[in-house]
């Protein structure tokens, strides 16, 4: 089969060259399966011709033009619900050729190299309107390229790169789902810079030039072109990606940082107006050095990203179904079992439409037998998803999601009890626009009422979205979700004991939208050995594997890193009692009122 593809165009106050864009791009001899536009709060009719008459495109309009970063951060949001392989990236004024995108589906589709990875940015070659080679957007083959990387990239008519421009680029759906999408605060210039050379890092970028667009800019010329007050960006972006961005090497920005020198002097010597660009060039340096992009959240929630009416139009007004996800394994207690699964469907106020129940790998007779029980008498379909192997808690939980039918998945840990009104309560949150929706919970030891704590989780989104760097604001057992934001931000992933925090990060991080229920609905059990499990080599290892990942996703500075690193890292080496000490004095507050005044005992 061929690749599955996917479209995003970018579009803003160019409405007769985006019309000529989407026909070359509905013209091609591989046609995307989906093409998604965002619109960039066009004024010029761009919005209403949308609507009117392209009604087979997935529409995104924001109401703040937020650049091509954010625009396209947006775009490719939208884009992974549809499951592609590849992500294709295009300008308003870029008109692909009808072999575009198959010659870079091709290349992606035939590349052999070292083990068995593809390319994660495939680049067209792009000219202008006369048939010239365009110079801001032909990419330099990639400094130091090995002769097996020529090689391998040869074979199918390609050369090696190590940035690409978002004129036409087609990215791997995996290494976007692993690497995060664009800053959008990097608005303009370099984003596209700061964003491949993210994806290709360690991996493999292609310039196709089998692939070929026209770039219909205004002038034939280069970034050298004498910026004006633009250049606050050029500078403030530029320092963000030396100093924040995990694109580049240490190496490498050393190279690259000397380069940018040499252009920004280039620019200085051919600029009529140095005053204005010395100018824009004091506020770049303060803006970068002092402060860090936005999280994608919260540049695009300032652009109308919590109210896309076009695109969840039912959302405020109906019912929706929902799928309960559950994970068991050979370690879960058959009776436990019973008790979270008849709490959670049986006895919920509203019920799930459709349980997905997943063996994660070889069980116990007692187990099966009450897995097979359960499934038998439930009140609603029950998909029994079962796993040869243990693989782990979140390439199991990946797997149910690929068995829920319905966009909204509530999750539930095979071990907890759920208050009956649980969804009653959460999912009006998530039909009104949420994300992601979680709630307070009360922790229990032996049975419900031996209450032993409560951790309410923040409400707000601007306090979610300002601690989930530090902490996770979101108890895993309480989440309801939008399948589609999960499956943007990449799904779980197969980090031990962290899979959770890591996901809800990038979901975050993506954009997704965040509430949560202060009250508990989910009673928690802790039982012998609860802090013991909270630290530990095992969990520190995990915990640093995760700080080195929001690292790597640009997700925290170096600062907040090595912040995390020590308060995190310790907390899991530190003596359990003191530990437990810890936990009860800044996230579980004890009494066992709490418990009592939800259930009336």
């Amino acid at each position: 089969m061929s690749p599955r593809v996917v479209a995003v165009v970018v579009t803003w106050n160019r409405r007769d060259l985006l019309q000529e864009s989407l026909a070359a791009v509905a013209a091609q001899t591989a046609a995307p399966v989906a093409v998604v536009v965002v619109d960039n709060a066009s004024t010029d009719g761009t919005t209403e011709l949308l609507r009117e008459d392209y009604a087979d495109l997935e529409l995104v309009h924001l109401s703040r033009n937020t650049g091509g970063a954010g625009g396209f951060a947006a775009g490719m949001e939208r884009a992974l619900t549809f499951e592609p392989d590849l992500v294709w990236l295009l300008d308003d004024d870029t008109v692909p050729t009808p072999s575009a995108a198959a010659a870079l589906a091709s290349a992606w589709e035939r590349f052999v190299g070292g083990h068995g990875q593809r390319p994660s940015v495939l680049a067209s070659k792009v000219v202008w309107t006369d048939g010239r080679d365009h110079p801001m957007n032909t990419p330099r083959t990639k400094p130091g390229a090995s002769a097996a990387e020529r090689r391998a990239a040869a074979a199918v008519g390609a050369t090696p790169i190590r940035s690409a421009s978002f004129v036409s680029i087609m990215c791997d759906a995996a290494a976007i789902a692993e690497r995060g999408l664009p800053v959008a605060d990097y608005f303009l210039w370099n984003d596209d810079f700061e964003y491949s050379t993210r994806l290709i890092r360690d991996r493999v970028g292609l310039y196709c030039p089998d692939s070929v667009v026209v770039h219909k800019t205004r002038v034939f010329g280069s970034t050298d072109a004498d910026p004006g007050e633009r250049f606050f960006y050029e500078v403030r972006n530029k320092l963000w990606l030396f100093t924040r961005s995990a694109g580049l090497s240490p190496l490498e920005k050393v190279v690259y940082g000397g380069s940018t020198l040499r252009r920004w002097a280039r620019t200085f010597a051919r600029s009529h107006d140095r005053k204005t660009l010395a100018v824009a060039m004091a506020k770049g340096v303060r803006a970068g050095l002092a402060s860090g992009p936005r999280p994608n959240g919260a540049v695009l929630g300032a652009a109308g990203w919590a109210a896309l009416d076009d695109v969840r139009p039912a959302q405020t007004r109906t019912e929706q179904p929902f799928s309960l996800l559950m994970a068991v394994y050979s370690g879960d207690d058959p009776a436990f079992l019973r008790q979270a699964f008849t709490s959670t469907v049986h006895e919920q106020t509203r019920r799930p439409d459709q349980v997905v129940l997943v063996q994660d790998g070889p069980v116990a007779e007692d187990l099966e037998a009450a897995i097979a029980d359960l499934a038998a008498t439930s009140p609603v379909p029950v998909q029994h998803v079962v796993m040869e192997h243990n693989v782990g808690l979140g390439p199991a939980l990946d797997r149910g999601l690929e068995t829920c039918a319905h966009e909204i998945v509530a999750r539930m840990d095979a071990d907890d009890v759920s208050f009956p009104d649980r969804f009653e309560r959460q999912l009006p949150l998530v039909e009104a626009g949420a994300d992601i929706v979680g709630s307070g919970l009360v922790e229990f030891g032996d049975a419900v009422d031996d209450v032993v704590g409560r951790r309410t989780p923040p409400t707000d989104p601007a306090d979610i979205r300002r601690v989930i760097r530090f902490r996770d604001p979101f108890n895993h057992p309480t989440i309801v979700y939008r399948k589609s934001a999960v499956l943007a931000a990449g799904g779980y992933t197969d980090m031990a004991l962290m899979e959770d925090y890591l996901l809800f990060t990038r979901m975050v991080e993506a954009g997704a939208r965040p509430a949560n229920v202060a009250d508990p609905l989910v009673y928690y059990r802790v039982g012998a050995g609860a802090y013991a499990r909270r630290g530990g080599t095992e969990l520190l290892r995990s915990e640093l594997a995760l700080q080195r990942r929001f690292r790597q996703l640009g997700i925290t500075t170096r600062g907040e890193y090595l912040r995390n690193v020590a308060v995190r890292g310790g907390y899991r080496l530190v003596p359990e009692a003191v530990r437990r000490t810890a936990y009860r004095a800044l996230i579980a507050n004890r009494g066992a009122r709490i418990g009592r005044s939800r259930t009336g005992r």
